[in-house]
């Protein structure tokens, strides 16, 4: 089984241009964790993930053994707002790892366990993004390739 066999084919995507609010509501709205950042061309250039919106929040390790970091959340909700007007290009992950649609799953999901990915892009050979793989997707197809063989 391939990994374009069980991939999201259309996944949502976003532009590094984006401000960071427009990444936030699709997240929210859509409950996805993580969205690819593509260029005018499609060619995936970063991911944005639930956890690079919400690491502004919080203080540093730095802060934390100084001493000087404040952990109240009330202190904490204006780094959240000044971040919902940064670009996406500012807070991404540039280069991200991809697998290709012609990799066996396996291998695929091997690489995204061993990074503790749960979704991962899948580019084609130009790097263009042609799909998004996660566990999920990946569990669901082995579940009904068991149905279909215990049958």
């Amino acid at each position: 089984m391939l990994v374009r066999d069980i991939m999201t084919h259309s996944p949502r995507t976003v532009s590094p241009d984006a401000k960071m609010q427009e990444v936030a509501s699709v997240m929210c709205l859509y409950r996805i964790p993580a969205l690819p950042v593509v260029d005018e061309d499609g060619k995936l250039v970063g991911n944005v993930s639930e956890m690079d919106v919400l690491k502004n929040l919080f203080p540093s390790m730095e802060d934390i053994m100084e001493g000087g970091a404040v952990l109240e959340i009330e202190k904490m909700i204006p780094n959240y707002a000044a971040s919902m007007q940064q670009r996406v290009s500012s807070i991404m992950v540039k280069n991200p790892v991809s697998v290709s649609p012609e990799q066996h799953v396996l291998k695929a999901a091997a690489k995204m366990t061993s990074r503790r990915f749960r979704r991962i892009p899948v580019t084609d050979q130009d790097g263009k993004l042609v799909g998004v793989m996660s566990l999920g997707d990946l569990h669901k197809a082995i579940f009904h390739s068991y149905l279909s063989s215990s049958e």
